[in-house]
């Protein structure tokens, strides 16, 4: 990669990896409570639901936080569903809650996720559990998915970008970040993958990062991650704000 594009990546990087990105993004729930378990769970959800129209998940997010905040006995995500308040509070059915994720979807989840909670006691515990008990060698979001086997809110498959799931890792890893949390030391920013949408893509084509016929694949994440350590050897996925954020600017 020459100096001349190496030096605009770390320009765009320092113009959008700023307290301000999270005002339109998911992200703005990331500091919603103060406990770590709490925090982690919703950021799980929030990532899941982050697809398709911004105008239309935040609000479907919004939702079901006020559900919780509303909620008599529990003011905590964590406590809300290891109590399996859920069930009471949200509803059941064949009806879509977004796009083509059902209430019956959100309640598998739920019921999961609940599961997790209890035996493990936090998502951290559990991922950090099964990831060293695969002697490291698995990647951090196929132990998320395969934490969820009946949840069709949670991606699957390995030849898959999984965006929503390394999106989710980028704001638990990444550290020193006004966006990112950093809450999990004892994974390496280094070994994330850059979260593939329709703008990152779009704008590593632009700038010939990528090929014109890459697609949102494993891939092509892991392509674009290792370019990207070119620029940022130890951080690869702050890469992720400099195009991302090109991208909505120039729509």
């Amino acid at each position: 990669m020459d100096k001349k594009l190496k030096t605009k990546l770390i320009y765009l990087a320092n113009k959008y990896e700023v307290s301000s990105f999270t005002e339109q993004d998911p992200s703005i729930f990331l500091r919603h409570y103060k406990d770590k378990t709490d925090t982690e769970c919703l950021a799980l959800f929030s990532a899941l639901l982050s697809f398709g129209n911004r105008k239309q998940f935040i609000p479907k997010i919004k939702e079901v936080i006020n559900i919780i905040d509303n909620n008599a006995n529990n003011k905590s995500i964590s406590e809300w569903i290891k109590t399996f308040s859920y069930k009471n509070d949200f509803n059941y059915g064949e009806k879509k809650f977004y796009r083509f994720y059902s209430y019956n979807d959100m309640q598998i989840f739920f019921d999961e996720l609940s599961g997790i909670l209890i035996n493990y006691g936090s998502l951290e515990k559990c991922f950090k559990t099964k990831w060293e008990e695969s002697y490291k060698t698995k990647h951090l979001a196929d132990i998320i998915s395969a934490s969820f086997p009946n949840s069709r809110i949670v991606p699957k498959g390995k030849n898959s970008a999984n965006k929503r799931l390394h999106m989710f890792l980028r704001w638990m890893v990444r550290f020193n970040s006004p966006v990112d949390l950093g809450l999990w030391t004892w994974y390496s920013p280094k070994d994330l993958l850059i979260p593939l949408d329709t703008h990152v893509i779009q704008e590593a084509i632009k700038l010939n990062l990528l090929t014109p016929q890459a697609t949102a694949s494993r891939k092509t994440a892991l392509e674009l991650t290792e370019k990207m350590k070119e620029v940022f050897p130890d951080d690869p996925c702050r890469a992720d704000f400099a195009l991302f954020g090109l991208g909505v600017d120039s729509k």
